[in-house]
């Protein structure tokens, strides 16, 4: 048995970790998932309704035909509330056959504090919660595992190594343990690829995907059909990971940069630049952008001016992913939702956006006009941040959404304060926006006329 343990419930990993370890056994492999719950926001009652089975929807076009293929999960073993089972958690760290941990706690998630204790648990990062549960298994005795995180940030498993290094020196911890964490982890930088619009919002879809299932199901999660996850080789990792087509594709490979930068920056850079502006422009869906010219032109000219010249210089190669990513957002079955997307956009636009832009401001002297506008839209969405009672929410023309981000930044905003502020904190975007020459004078006159109902694409 190969024991998987997984970092956040959420419908990406459902849809596409989950559907891979469950097609491995489907195949005559023995695997089992335990899901933890990372922070205390949220509920696994749905999952103990359904006694952990649920089941993806894979919807799309495939060689010009309209797929709907259903397949049911039933690979999860257990789903964990670590701040109310403590020793639920920490007894998967002392079993033998737990062999890879994946997380996906979102871009913000992996991230060091210095402020963290040891003793604590419900406040402190996710890294050092794992630091905490790698110790215990360091002090069973036990080998170490694969870590395999797929939060989108460039080389992910190595920043959240040097996390979990970070809290070693922080809590002063054996030298011992740090040697094990060393020698025993492989920490796997990964890349993941499969659009996943989660659980069904309107009634039609979800009597349509009760009638496909034969039942209800409240953890039904609708994804794409394509999907590829390619995972950096290391260790005797491709006798738990197996390679090949296994509902998504998996790739084990020594250059996991060239999957990522190309995947981070066409796809989800795309994404998030888009979702501010089809947002404000009464969109609901990434199908609604592309079937709307003037969104659809946006993405173009985003893709064709000031991302693709800069993720590798086969122009040919990347311009073709563009295309079937372009293929991919028209999928009309995703009702990939804009304002899922738009969760966490502030650090999503750090890692997504911000290294193209700079690649093209090294390289003109001058900042991207596509990805300033749609800066300008993000800083404009965030503008129109109302507090109402604990939730954040933003009034646009055709309806009111609630915006989900880092406390801090709601509250700046719902506060009114200036987005030149916000602009040059480092401490969000690692470095003063102002300081590129133009930047926050063309972005505060574009939020201004945004405010005045002016469209600027």
């Amino acid at each position: 048995m190969v024991k998987v343990l997984q970092y956040g419930e959420g419908n990406f990993l459902r849809t596409f970790v989950d559907a891979y370890f469950d097609t491995l056994c489907d195949e005559g492999g023995e695997y089992e998932v335990n899901i933890v719950k990372p922070i205390t926001f949220g509920t696994l009652e749905r999952f103990e309704k359904q006694n952990n089975k649920y089941h993806i929807v894979l919807r799309g076009v495939e060689k010009g035909e309209a797929v709907e293929n259903v397949k049911a999960i039933n690979v999860l073993s257990a789903v964990i509330d670590p701040f109310a089972c403590p020793e639920k958690y920490y007894a998967l760290a002392k079993d033998e056959e737990l062999k890879i941990i994946v997380s996906n706690t979102t871009e913000a998630g992996i991230c060091y504090n210095g402020e963290d204790k040891f003793d604590g648990f419900e406040t402190i990062t996710y890294p050092a919660k794992l630091t905490k549960f790698l110790y215990t298994r360091y002090e069973a005795g036990l080998d170490g595992v694969y870590l395999m995180p797929v939060e989108l940030i460039d080389n992910n498993a190595n920043e959240l190594k040097k996390c979990v290094d970070q809290y070693i020196e922080l809590w002063n911890l054996p030298e011992a343990f740090k040697k094990w964490n060393d020698e025993k982890n492989f920490y796997c930088n990964t890349l993941v690829d499969r659009i996943v619009s989660g659980y069904p919002r309107d009634e039609q879809t979800k009597a349509h995907l009760e009638e496909l299932i034969g039942k209800k199901d409240e953890l039904v999660s609708i994804g794409e059909p394509f999907g590829l996850w390619a995972v950096e080789k290391k260790g005797d990792i491709a006798k738990y990971v197996k390679e090949g087509v296994h509902n998504i594709e998996v790739v084990l490979t020594d250059n996991i940069g060239y999957y990522k930068k190309r995947k981070v920056r066409v796809l989800n850079g795309s994404h998030t630049n888009l979702v501010p502006a089809g947002l404000m422009l009464g969109a609901e869906t990434v199908y609604d952008c592309m079937n709307d010219k003037k969104l659809s032109a946006f993405v173009d000219n985003a893709l064709k001016e000031e991302i693709i010249p800069f993720v590798s210089d086969d122009i040919a190669a990347t311009t073709a992913f563009a295309d079937s990513v372009k293929e991919r957002f028209m999928n009309p079955y995703l009702n990939h939702q804009l304002i899922s997307i738009s969760l966490n956009s502030i650090s999503k636009w750090r890692a997504r956006v911000l290294p193209s832009f700079k690649d093209y401001y090294a390289k003109y002297g001058k900042v991207p006009q596509y990805l300033t506008i749609g800066f300008a839209y993000l800083m404009a969405l965030y503008s129109k941040v109302e507090k109402k009672g604990d939730q954040y929410t933003v009034q646009l023309a055709n309806r009111e959404v609630r915006l989900q981000d880092d406390l801090p930044y709601l509250e700046y905003f719902a506060a009114k304060k200036p987005v030149g502020g916000f602009m040059a904190d480092k401490k969000i975007w690692g470095e003063d926006l102002t300081q590129y020459a133009g930047f926050y004078d063309l972005v505060s006159s574009y939020v201004e006329e945004i405010k005045k109902g002016k469209v600027l694409i």
